[in-house]
């Protein structure tokens, strides 16, 4: 049974996006992008790495060259509690 996005976020997953830039097969001088996302784990990325393995073992246009980036590399990874609230007028 698959997990959800929450219980996948309370063992440390997160949300990783990545795009991969990829020669098409009968115009090698052509790029061309692919997105994908997925929740990962850093900073290993088991999927992305399995999912590129993928790629080079399946698919037929090579790869160029791929980037990614992760909840953790553009947030904040911590929460705070807050004790009270003060109002100025």
């Amino acid at each position: 049974m698959e997990q959800s996005e929450t219980e996948l976020m309370l063992k440390g997953y997160g949300l990783t996006t990545a795009e991969f830039f990829y020669h098409m097969p009968d115009y090698i001088h052509v790029l061309n992008t692919f997105v994908w996302q997925d929740y990962d784990l850093a900073p290993d990325h088991p999927k992305l790495f399995k999912f590129v393995e993928f790629w080079q073992r399946e698919i037929e246009g090579p790869l160029h060259s791929v980037r990614f980036t992760h909840r953790k590399m553009i947030s904040p990874g911590e929460w705070r509690n807050v004790v009270g609230e003060f109002r100025l007028n």
